[in-house]
């Protein structure tokens, strides 16, 4: 393949200190082993050799080539966008999903903002009545285009987000199913249902391509298209970056195989954190590489952790478990140079990652991709499966069979409650703890954070209407358990991450010391055509979730904060810096 000579390792540069000699050596080892041209050859056997693997392996391979193929319908989406810009005077365009299927337009959203001309993009992956309900109040109904993305069109938020705001637009007009497209897979059940309702369009994706590699198939260009960038300068990005990795670059000057080496070689050495430090224009990309690298590294008790969000500290407050990976358009600020610099001075290793503009952000979609297969291959990982999403999707399930059975969800016992905050927790965690005591509450926190020993990371699982509010609450909550426990600390909304690091969570290795927030919602909403509301759904997931983290011998606590989220929120912070103080 011919190499696009916008794409080089010119927009790399890294500081690998001890680390240089591994990653040299494993380079070589991958050029004897032929593993570049294996990738390309979609050759399932570089991962396993179990028929069931290989299986899955082999019909996951499509986002190899989806760049170019898409290039070939560019123009089609393009002529699609403008004609509903100009019939159909839609103001909004909304995509409902979960995981693979919103993260990248949701990063589209964030990072390219509204263009002029073209409806703004807003995206729903949020089991949330409350988030829900503000959606339904900014938009008007019958002047908002819903996008219903959905890989196999079983899925049950996206499915449930289609059953609520087709019924809402039914009611105001005679042809609700202009109002909305589908994107799934060929022969999906949604697929199906779009035909039956008379969608607008259905676009019918590329079947052999997993959800978190999506990033440039109909799933990402579409939404991309829609909202008016121009997606054939995005799939060129792309496309130059996919040559770049492809099989005449050498070894050591693809950036791909690179990338992927440098962070294999950091997990194997007990560098597993994988920090990724982004720019103001870039921050929203960590969502996607996030969900990217732990579903497809965290399993088999293995995995790559990554850390998205988390601002930098000063180098105390660091052990020797990170990888630093700068994510800049143009060049970077003095101070996060400065801080970057002090790391590499203190032998943490960092990669540096220059976009030149925002339309590049594809090529490090396809760049990531394939350094998380390459990395994979080094560690013995099938990159392509998800085994730990499903048994999440099957508590939820059980629950919500139980509540059909029952009409309420079984409860669940708290430890202690100090009347604004109340924990839920394991057997050991509660062990010797008095719910009744005077300061029992402090106590479960002090004692479970005490259960953090150094290479873990402390994560934050919130089942939380998404606001600015919220989002800095518990922000600070990080900052505090980072300086209680000396670890990397992970965010993640409810029900998203379960689509995401969800997997690493139960998969990967035993690392993790989970906090799960919970409160009571304001609102509520049916789901049509269930006996459950959004309300009932969202829960659970949270209950299903945390026995799932329990099950698996997971340490784990839920912390329920209240009618008024933010003062339970500011309550806990102070609770978790008591313990650092």
């Amino acid at each position: 393949m011919k190499v696009h000579p916008d794409i080089t390792n010119e927009s790399s540069a890294e500081s690998l200190g001890n680390y240089d000699d591994a990653v040299n050596k494993t380079l070589l080892e991958a050029e004897q082993a032929d593993v570049v041209r294996r990738i390309w050859k979609k050759d399932a056997s570089l991962w396993k050799t179990e028929a069931v693997h290989q299986k899955i392996i082999t019909n996951s391979m499509g986002w190899l080539t989806v760049p170019a193929e898409m290039l070939e319908v560019a123009d089609e989406l393009r002529k699609f966008a403008e004609a509903v810009r100009d019939a159909a005077q839609f103001e909004h365009v909304m995509v409902c999903g979960m995981g693979g299927s919103s993260l990248c337009p949701e990063v589209l959203r964030q990072t390219f903002s509204r263009q002029d001309g073209f409806p703004e993009l807003l995206v729903l992956d949020s089991t949330d009545p409350d988030a829900i309900s503000n959606l339904a109040a900014e938009i008007d109904l019958e002047r908002c285009l819903f996008v219903i993305a959905s890989k196999s069109g079983t899925t049950t938020e996206p499915l449930a987000f289609h059953r609520y705001w087709y019924h809402e637009v039914a009611q105001r007009s005679a042809t609700p199913g202009q109002s909305f497209i589908a994107i799934t897979d060929p022969g999906s059940q949604m697929a199906d249902t779009a035909r039956a309702e008379g969608f607008r369009q259905i676009f019918l994706n590329q079947s052999d391509i997993g959800g978190r590699y999506s990033a440039l198939s109909y799933f990402g260009m579409t939404p991309a298209a829609l909202m008016g960038l121009d997606v054939k300068r995005l799939l060129k990005s792309a496309a130059s970056m996919a040559n770049a990795c492809g099989e005449t670059m050498p070894m050591h000057e693809n950036p791909g195989a690179r990338l992927g080496v440098i962070m294999a070689e950091c997990a194997r050495a007990g560098r597993d954190k994988l920090a990724i430090v982004a720019d103001d224009k870039l921050s929203a990309v960590g969502l996607w590489v996030e969900q990217l690298i732990a579903e497809s590294t965290g399993k088999e008790g293995n995995g790559i952790v990554p850390i998205v969000g988390e601002p930098l500290g000063p180098v105390s407050e660091y052990g020797d478990d990170r990888l630093f990976v700068s994510l800049a358009v143009g060049t970077l600020d003095d101070r996060t140079k400065s801080q970057l610099k002090a790391l590499e001075d203190a032998g943490h290793p960092v990669v540096y990652r220059t976009l030149r503009d925002l339309y590049e952000l594809c090529a490090e979609f396809f760049l990531w991709e394939f350094a998380t297969a390459f990395a994979a291959w080094r560690m013995g990982i099938n990159p392509f499966d998800q085994p730990n999403v499903q048994e999440s999707k099957d508590a939820t399930k059980a629950l919500l069979d139980v509540f059909n059975r029952e009409g309420k969800l079984p409860e669940q016992s708290a430890i202690a409650s100090d009347g604004t905050l109340t924990v839920y927790a394991d057997d050991q965690i509660g062990a010797g703890v008095s719910a009744s005591a005077s300061g029992s509450v402090p106590a479960i926190v002090r004692q479970h954070l005490a259960r953090t020993k150094p290479g873990d990371y402390v994560a934050v699982l919130a089942y939380l209407e998404e606001t600015p509010e919220i989002d800095a609450a518990i922000q600070a909550i990080r900052h505090s358990l980072r300086e209680a426990t000396r670890c990397a600390t992970t965010t993640g909304y409810g029900p998203r991450f379960l689509h995401s690091t969800g997997q690493l969570h139960k998969g990967g290795p035993d690392s993790g010391v989970f906090i799960q927030l919970t409160a009571p919602d304001r609102t509520d909403l049916r789901v049509p055509g269930e006996s459950y509301s959004f309300s009932v759904l969202k829960e659970a997931q949270a209950q299903g979730d945390f026995e799932s983290l329990l099950s698996h011998g997971r340490r784990a606590i839920r912390v329920d904060l209240g009618d008024d989220v933010l003062s339970g929120l500011r309550k806990l912070k102070e609770l978790i810096s008591s313990v650092s103080g």
